[in-house]
């Protein structure tokens, strides 16, 4: 089997990887995340995880490389990583009641170029609505700083909200494992 490369430094997705008990390495891409003028959430989101993807494959080109992005949106805004949690809190307040999508792409490359699969998952999150008091407990408790949307929905922030769609649940936290299993079976790995 060729190597597995994860094109992220984000425990996020190296924790969701490891569920499928595949051996792999975690690369640091080097790309930027900058948006391009007009450009819809969903294809930045693609743009990005193939960008990701190629950047790491370009120096491993034997291996089969997995890159992902996420872009949230509410509306046409899209939300950043809060990255304080002064922006946590502005952003939380901004979707308290309402809802927000979260555009997850997924690329797959290697094989000297013989892979190449992409694919986008898009999952809509409904908050309930919020009050000051209890954004501010989430955002002192959980930090979700590093998060877009500013929530965890893998840990406390699941309690923010009324429901989830969602064809995939893990691609809410940043990588779509039941369409990854499968193109990695295309690609020739073992799984169950």
């Amino acid at each position: 089997m060729p190597e597995l490369i994860l094109a992220s430094t984000s425990p996020y997705r190296r924790g969701l990887l490891e569920r499928l008990q595949l051996p792999f390495t975690a690369i640091a891409p080097g790309v930027a995340e900058e948006a391009v003028a007009g450009e819809l959430p969903p294809d930045r989101a693609l743009r990005l995880s193939l960008a990701k993807a190629q950047a790491v494959a370009a120096r491993h080109p034997g291996a089969v490389v997995i890159g992902s992005d996420q872009v949230a949106c509410d509306g046409p805004r899209v939300l950043e990583k809060p990255g304080d949690a002064a922006r946590c809190r502005a952003q939380l307040a901004s979707v308290s009641g309402s809802s927000v999508r979260f555009h997850t792409g997924c690329a797959l490359l290697g094989a000297h170029g013989a892979i190449r699969l992409v694919h986008l998952d898009t999952t809509t999150v409904f908050f309930r609505p919020l009050g000051k008091q209890e954004i501010e407990r989430y955002v002192q408790r959980e930090q979700p700083f590093d998060c877009a949307g500013g929530f965890r929905a893998e840990g406390l922030g699941i309690a923010l909200f009324e429901s989830i769609e969602s064809i995939d649940p893990t691609a809410l936290i940043g990588l779509p494992l039941i369409w990854l299993a499968g193109a990695l079976r295309r690609a020739g790995f073992v799984l169950p």
